[in-house]
């Protein structure tokens, strides 16, 4: 593990406040979390720290030889399992905080630097096999710049990719049935949102499924598979994909550990009449996306 502060303007661009301090000292103190987690079930330290975080890509064919990208790696809830699948990981984080978090987590692994800072700030001398954006590409109208910051961003990770690289994308999709059904936006906690297209609000963006395809096609991604992770990609229990959507029966009510939630109506029954008439990769709650040129 290295940790690489030379990008690091001293200030930490993205927090979630005093629970950092606390997963400081868990990281420091713990090498399982196990224990951890059945005293401790509060919502930070369940995102941060379970293994159900791996069940997004623990299924996905990495090729063990390659180079991999982590733009915005947060406390390590993916590092580590990336580390295990390929050859190399570089990790970029904006929080020194966090990336302290994450070197104590995997500090034996050797195949792991950690980077501090605005990965629009870092010159790369090198390209890479992989990219990730595991619940980023969102927040790119607050830390980007220009009147297209998320087409900007894809532009600029795409050419930090390889030839014939893959840029994997987790994101929340802006129709998820759970939003109709009374779950608030994830990133604004407002009610409706991300369906009312975030009026008034330029710095975080989801995307309805034509809307991502249209935007990864203009930058330059013209083939990609849809995923879809459930419940969410945060904590997925299943991992649909286009090939093996889900039947009647396969779906429950979306939990929500952050924050309270209204139940508008049953979205269980709503989902197995979605499903039936063939609309759910338009209501899944989110996608996981694998690009290519």
């Amino acid at each position: 593990m290295k940790l690489n502060l030379d990008y690091y303007n001293g200030k930490d661009l993205y927090s979630d406040g005093e629970v950092e301090d606390k997963l400081l000292h868990i990281t420091k103190n713990h090498k399982s979390f196990h224990n951890v987690l059945k005293e401790n079930s509060s919502w930070p330290i369940l995102y941060h720290l379970s293994p159900i975080r791996s069940n997004l890509l623990e299924w996905y064919p990495f090729n063990e030889k390659a180079s991999l990208l982590e733009i915005g790696a947060g406390c390590g809830a993916i590092t580590g399992l990336l580390s295990e699948k390929v050859n190399k990981v570089t990790a970029i984080e904006l929080s020194k905080k966090r990336a302290e978090i994450l070197a104590n987590r995997y500090e034996e692994r050797e195949n792991i630097e950690v980077i501090v800072g605005n990965f629009e700030d870092i010159p790369f001398d090198r390209k890479f096999d992989y990219i990730t954006l595991i619940g980023v590409l969102e927040y790119s109208g607050k830390y980007g710049e220009g009147s297209s910051p998320y087409f900007d961003f894809l532009k600029k990770a795409k050419s930090m990719l390889s030839p014939n690289g893959t840029l994997i994308i987790a994101i929340e999709n802006k129709y998820g049935l759970k939003y109709w059904a009374g779950a608030a936006e994830d990133h604004t906690g407002q009610w409706f949102d991300g369906i009312e297209h975030y009026v008034g609000n330029d710095e975080v963006r989801t995307f309805s499924k034509k809307e991502i395809e249209e935007l990864l096609k203009k930058a330059g991604f013209f083939n990609n598979d849809f995923y879809y992770p459930m419940p969410d990609y945060k904590l997925p229990s299943q991992v649909f994909s286009d090939s093996y959507l889900p039947k009647p029966g396969d779906l429950k009510i979306t939990p929500n550990f952050d924050r309270d939630r209204l139940l508008l109506f049953n979205e269980k029954i709503t989902f197995d009449n979605i499903i039936q008439n063939e609309m759910f990769p338009f209501f899944s709650n989110s996608f996981l996306i694998f690009s290519k040129e």
